[in-house]
């Protein structure tokens, strides 16, 4: 098989470590990864509703079949957010706010600012990076 054909594979079918509990996808605009019980998704591009919809659908199916509970979201390589990113984190944090928590890991000053006008920063908890959000996590336990 060739290597963009496993490329292809890798992308659009669950690994073999998914027996394992521990799941990495890798889409272009966006890499998620699932172990336990915690979905980390850190996105490469900037967060408008091209983004956002398709993150919608695989993150809403990760979280029904994976029994995800915890959300992290990494904003370090991006800059630019709009409504429809408000809109999916708080449609997540609807789906898991009895179970779970979202947080908002890598922010820049642009993203924060988003965060704290559209309220989100209310609903979220803010960190400053994707080990920080792990760490406040395991501490919730």
């Amino acid at each position: 098989m060739s290597t963009e054909n496993n490329n292809e594979n890798y992308s659009n079918h669950y690994t073999e470590r998914e027996q394992t509990k521990t799941e990495d996808m890798t889409h272009t605009d966006y890499i998620y990864m699932v172990s336990a019980t915690t979905l980390i998704i850190s996105m490469n591009a900037e967060l408008d509703h091209h983004l956002a919809d398709e993150m919608r659908e695989v993150i809403d199916e990760v979280i029904d079949h994976r029994g995800v509970k915890n959300i992290i979201f990494d904003f370090g390589r991006i800059g630019f957010m709009d409504s429809a990113g408000i809109g999916l984190i708080l449609g997540r944090y609807k789906k898991i706010r009895d179970i779970g928590t979202i947080y908002i890991a890598s922010a820049n000053q642009s993203i924060q600012r988003i965060l704290l006008i559209s309220g989100l920063h209310k609903i979220v908890t803010m960190c400053e990076d994707v080990t920080d959000a792990v760490r406040m996590m395991k501490g919730r336990r």
